[in-house]
C-alpha cells in the first residue's frame, strides 16, 4: 500500500489515539508489532498516519491494548473506514490544507460552538465580509487566491448540526469593509439565530469582568467525546486541539463564557439595535 503523502486531520487524529492507547497499555511499537504479526515499521506507519488500518486489525489492536470502551472503538473504526470524498476535495492543491481540514471536521461534526471576539466566524459570513478578511491578509493574495478562499468559504457554509455562537460586541462593531456590508452581515446572523438549531448569544462591551477576550475558538463535537477538536487560529492557517485534559479546559471555558452573555432573545434585540445605528 502506497504511503499518505499528506494526511489528514482525521487521519492524524485516528493515528495520534492509536498512539495513545499503546501508550497507555505500556506497549512499544515492536511489542504491538509482534502481538499483530507485522513489523513495527507498520506500526509507526499507522502511528504517523502515513497508512491505514483496516477494521479487523484496529479492533485486534484494542483487544490487545486492554481498550474496553466500546462506543470508542466503534468510532476509530468508523475514522478508519470512512471514505468521504466532500465538496472540498476540488480545493486540493489550491488551497492550504488546514483549509480542507475545516470542511472536512466541520461536515463530520455532531455539533459546533464558536467564540468569536473580533471577527464573525467563517461559517456565517457574507460573501463581501469574507472578501474584506481575507484582502487584509498580509502578504496580499493574489486575485485568483482571494477568489478561491471566498469561493471555498461561502460553499461550507450550510448549516444542519446543533451550532451555539458567542460573539463580542466588537465583533459585530468592526467594519472589516462598509457600513453597508456591515449591516448586511448583521441581517446574515439575525438570519442564521432564527433557526431552531442555532443560537447565537452576544456579550456586550459593558459587561463588568469579561476577562476572557482570548478565548476565540471553534469547538467540534466528535462521534464521542474522546474524539472531539477544538480549532484555533495560528499565523500560518489553523491549530487542531485534541488532548482530552485540553478539550475538557475547553469545554469549561466555553460555558462560562457563554454564561456571561445576553440569551438569544436579548442578542437578536442587541444586533438588531447595532443594525439600526448603522
Amino acid at each position: 500500500m502506497a504511503l499518505r503523502r499528506e494526511p489528514t486531520a482525521r487521519q492524524m487524529r485516528l493515528a495520534v489515539e492509536l498512539r495513545r492507547l499503546r501508550d497507555a497499555a505500556g506497549l512499544t511499537a515492536r511489542e504491538a508489532a509482534a502481538l499483530l504479526g507485522v513489523s513495527s515499521a507498520q506500526i509507526s506507519q499507522i502511528e504517523s498516519g502515513l497508512t491505514g488500518v483496516s477494521e479487523k486489525r484496529l479492533r485486534r489492536l484494542a483487544s490487545h491494548y486492554a481498550c474496553e470502551d466500546s462506543e470508542f472503538i466503534d468510532a476509530l473504526v468508523a475514522l478508519a473506514t470512512d471514505r468521504t470524498r466532500g465538496w472540498w476535495e476540488e480545493y486540493r492543491g489550491l488551497l492550504p490544507t488546514s483549509f480542507l481540514d475545516l470542511s472536512d471536521l466541520n461536515h463530520h461534526a455532531s455539533f459546533r460552538r464558536d467564540v468569536a471576539i473580533l471577527y464573525v466566524p467563517g461559517l456565517l459570513q457574507t460573501e463581501n465580509y469574507a472578501r474584506a478578511v481575507f484582502s487584509s491578509r498580509v502578504p496580499e493574495l493574489t486575485h485568483e487566491e482571494l477568489e478561491l478562499r471566498v469561493r471555498h468559504r461561502m460553499a461550507r457554509q450550510e448549516i444542519t448540526i446543533p451550532y451555539e455562537l458567542v460573539v463580542h460586541e466588537a465583533a459585530l462593531r468592526i467594519r472589516v469593509s462598509n457600513r453597508a456590508a456591515s449591516r448586511a452581515q448583521l441581517a446574515r446572523l439575525l438570519e442564521f439565530s432564527e433557526a431552531d438549531h442555532v443560537t447565537v448569544r452576544v456579550i456586550p462591551f459593558d459587561l463588568d469582568g469579561f476577562a476572557r477576550a482570548a478565548s476565540t475558538m471553534t469547538y467540534l463535537g466528535g462521534p464521542v467525546p474522546k474524539l472531539d477538536t477544538v480549532v484555533r487560529d495560528v499565523p500560518h492557517g489553523s491549530a487542531f486541539i485534541d488532548s482530552e485534559a485540553q478539550l475538557s479546559a475547553f469545554r469549561t471555558r466555553f460555558r462560562k463564557v457563554e454564561a456571561v452573555s445576553l440569551d438569544p432573545e436579548r442578542s437578536r434585540d442587541f444586533i438588531h439595535r447595532l443594525a439600526k445605528e448603522l
